[in-house]
């Protein structure tokens, strides 16, 4: 019988605290999976064939202090989830190319299961998984992407949730899926979102209105409407998994920070629908990772 390769989840790592809590938060993803995990960090060598910075040849590469950087920040990486969860499976790998196209490569592996980063980076490879790279990855990853805040927060006496964003759109559904299985690993609450907002005020844009659409009601009862169908399947497959359900008049990324504590995750759709249940387009979403102090995972 062949030997299977076990699942991993990914990490980006370049040194920085946030990339240190990143690391840290895989591994305990990756231990509630049963899965391994996988330490990436890349480095940017001068492009050979650039008549600017001159020929740049193998060993020139493994000279540079770049890559001695990355090589040992992997090394202590790795030693350090050693130290902490001595029982997983971990391996690493140095990429020569840009942040977001190492972590888009391992997430397009067989076995990838989530791929985690940082959100802002100041560590010894100047930056490398800086904010935009967690947009460019949630934006293209085939797989679940979980970016971590700048800034660690704690959040005392708060137990650790799943905040989920609801709109109906065909992301939002693969969001509810991932949503309900993170909880069901946590043993912890789902809290299920949805936003409104009134139309009146974009009366003026749109021209005249009925006097219904004044009405609020109906939409937050379409709202309620809205999460109730997307969550039935999965409340079936998951029964164990306690659910909240929120309907909330105001702006989605308002309603999602909110409604969620630094010791949540919050999860989203990378791209959502429009009309009055618009949650989750690409501008909410990014809205949310810039925004939240904990780990906000994007899938699409």
């Amino acid at each position: 019988m062949a030997h299977q390769e076990p699942g991993w989840v990914a990490v980006g790592v370049d040194g920085s605290d946030s990339s240190r809590y990143a690391l840290e938060w895989s591994a305990q993803e990756a231990r509630l999976r049963g899965l391994g995990l996988r330490i990436v960090t890349a480095v940017e060598i001068p492009d050979p064939q650039d008549p600017f910075t001159g020929a740049v040849t193998p060993v020139d590469v493994e000279e540079s202090p770049l890559f001695r950087d990355g090589q040992s920040l992997l090394e202590y990486a790795e030693k350090w989830i050693g130290q902490l969860y001595p029982e997983l499976e971990t391996r690493t790998r140095l990429v020569l190319r840009r942040p977001a196209e190492a972590l888009l490569e391992t997430a397009e592996e067989p076995g990838t299961a989530v791929v985690v980063v940082g959100s802002r980076g100041r560590g010894s490879l100047m930056s490398a998984f800086a904010g935009s790279v967690g947009v460019e990855l949630a934006a293209h990853s085939p797989v679940p992407v979980v970016v971590l805040p700048k800034q660690h927060e704690t959040a005392p006496g708060a137990r650790e949730r799943v905040v989920l964003g609801v709109d109906g759109s065909p992301a939002s559904r693969n969001a509810v899926g991932f949503a309900f299985a993170e909880a069901e690993r946590r043993g912890t609450t789902l809290v299920a979102v949805c936003a409104w907002q009134p139309v009146t005020a974009f009366a003026l844009t749109m021209g005249p209105l009925p006097p219904e659409v004044f009405d609020e009601e109906p939409l937050a009862a379409a709202a309620r409407e809205t999460v109730e169908e997307a969550l039935a399947e999965h409340r079936e497959r998951h029964p164990g998994v306690p659910v909240d359900i929120r309907t909330v008049r105001a702006h989605p990324a308002a309603a999602l920070l909110e409604a969620a504590t630094p010791a949540d995750l919050i999860v989203v759709g990378s791209r959502g629908r429009g009309g009055f249940t618009g949650l989750l387009l690409g501008s909410v979403s990014q809205s949310v990772l810039h925004g939240a102090r904990g780990p906000v995972a994007v899938v699409r």
